[in-house]
C-alpha cells in the first residue's frame, strides 16, 4: 500500500477517526486506525466497539492495500510533520514509512484482518436534516444527560420521529430537556435511543453549515449518521425510554416573561459565590412586576431584581443554579417565558410553539435563612 496525501487534509481526517478509537481496550488493535485503499478510495476506519467511524482521505493512490497502526502514534507524527505532502507506504511485514520533505519515520503496523470491521447496515430510508439543525438540536439537549453507568437509559437521547416531525428528548433525573424540528419529508413512527456519546462526537465532526445536510439511518440495533465523506456507526441502547409526556403539565399558576440575557448574567453573577464543595440554591422571588434573585453561602450574599412581566401568583422557589444556566445558555430567543404551579413542582422554560421544553425541578431551601 502506498499513498501520498496533503498533511491538513491527512491530519483532518485522522482527528475524525480518532473519536471512535478506544483508549482503555483489553484488544491492543483497537488503539488502532486502520488505513484502507481500494476502489480508488482512501479510507480511515475506527472502532471501539461502540461507535465505529470511517472516513474518506483526498489523495492519491500508488498502490491498494491496508494496515492498521498506532492511532495516537500515527496522529502524533502526521501532526508535527511539516505542511507539505505526506506519503505513507506499508511493506509485506506492515511495517509502515511516514514521509515528508525530509523527514522520515517507520513504525510497525498490524494486518487489518485482525481489525473487528464495522458492521454493514441496510441503508432504507434516511432522516434527513441539515447539518447545523443536527449541531444545534444536540447543543441544546445533550448537557442533560446523565453520566451515571449504572443508568444506561439515562446516558442516551430519545430521538423520536412521528411523522415530519423529529423530537429529541434527554433528562438526568432533575430536568428534561426537548427539543422540536420539522423535517423535510414525513416518516413512519419510530423511536430509538442514542447513547449521548456517539452524538457529541458527532456533533464535533458537523460543519454545522445549514447548506450541508446529514443523513440518519437505523435499524433496531444500530443508527447510522452520514454526511460530507464521513460515516458514524453507533449501537443504540436497549431498552424503553421514560413516558415523559404525563410529566409535561400544562397548568401553571405563575407566568413570567423575562430577559433571557439579563436573567442568564444575574444567575452567572450569583454562582461567584458559591465554593464548588457546596450545594447551595438559588432563590427566585417572584411578585408584581419583579423578579428577586438571591443566594447566601458560606462566601457572602447576593440580591438582585430584574423586571419581568408577571401573570398569576406571587411564588418563592429555589432550584439548583447550574441547571438554570445551562438551559438559558442554549435558548437562543431574546426573551424566555416560565411557568410555574408551586415551590415543590418542576417549572418549564418553553416557547409558545413548544419546540423546546426545558423542566427543572426546584430544591428544597429554608426561607429563613433569606
Amino acid at each position: 500500500m502506498k499513498i501520498a496525501c496533503q498533511k491538513n487534509e491527512l491530519l483532518n481526517s485522522v482527528n475524525i477517526a480518532l473519536k471512535a478509537v478506544s483508549s482503555k481496550s483489553t484488544m491492543p488493535i483497537l488503539e488502532c486506525i486502520v488505513i484502507e485503499v481500494q476502489n480508488d478510495t482512501i479510507k480511515l476506519i475506527s472502532n471501539d466497539m461502540e461507535i465505529g467511524i470511517e472516513t474518506i482521505v483526498k489523495g492519491s493512490i500508488i498502490s491498494n492495500g491496508s494496515v492498521a497502526i498506532n492511532a495516537k502514534v500515527f496522529s502524533e507524527i502526521i501532526r508535527k510533520l511539516p505542511d507539505n505532502e505526506v506519503n505513507v507506504e506499508t511493506d509485506e511485514k506492515f511495517m509502515t514509512t511516514i514521509t515528508c520533505e525530509k523527514a522520515k519515520f517507520t513504525i510497525a503496523g498490524k494486518s487489518a484482518e485482525e481489525f473487528p470491521m464495522l458492521p454493514t447496515i441496510e441503508k432504507k430510508e434516511a432522516i434527513e436534516l441539515s447539518q447545523f439543525t443536527l449541531k444545534e438540536v444536540i447543543r441544546q439537549t445533550v448537557f442533560s444527560i446523565s453520566d451515571n453507568e449504572s443508568n444506561k437509559i439515562m446516558t442516551g437521547e430519545l430521538f423520536e420521529i412521528n411523522g415530519n416531525e423529529l423530537r429529541v428528548v434527554s433528562l438526568d433525573g432533575h430536568r428534561i430537556s426537548i427539543r422540536k424540528v420539522e423535517l423535510k419529508n414525513s416518516y413512519a413512527p419510530k423511536k430509538i435511543l442514542v447513547p449521548g456519546k456517539t452524538l457529541q462526537e458527532v456533533s464535533k465532526i458537523l460543519s454545522g453549515e445549514i447548506s450541508d445536510e446529514v443523513f440518519i439511518y437505523y435499524t433496531d440495533r444500530h443508527v447510522l449518521f452520514v454526511f460530507d465523506d464521513t460515516l458514524v456507526l453507533s449501537r443504540l441502547i436497549e431498552g424503553e425510554y421514560y413516558k415523559i409526556d404525563q410529566m409535561l403539565s400544562g397548568d401553571y399558576e405563575t407566568k413570567v416573561k423575562i430577559n433571557k440575557k439579563e436573567f442568564l448574567s444575574c444567575i452567572d453573577r450569583a454562582t461567584l459565590l458559591i465554593k464548588e464543595t457546596e450545594k447551595k440554591p438559588i432563590i427566585v422571588g417572584i411578585e408584581d412586576k419583579k423578579l428577586e434573585l438571591k443566594i447566601n453561602t458560606s462566601i457572602g450574599t447576593m440580591d438582585e431584581d430584574i423586571d419581568i412581566e408577571k401573570e398569576g401568583k406571587d411564588i418563592l422557589i429555589g432550584f439548583n443554579p447550574k441547571f438554570l444556566i445551562d438551559a438559558l445558555r442554549v435558548i437562543d430567543d431574546e426573551e424566555v417565558e416560565i411557568y410555574l404551579i408551586n415551590p415543590k413542582a418542576p417549572c418549564f422554560i418553553k416557547d409558545k410553539e413548544e419546540s423546546y421544553i426545558y423542566l427543572i425541578l426546584p430544591v428544597s431551601f429554608n426561607a429563613a435563612q433569606y
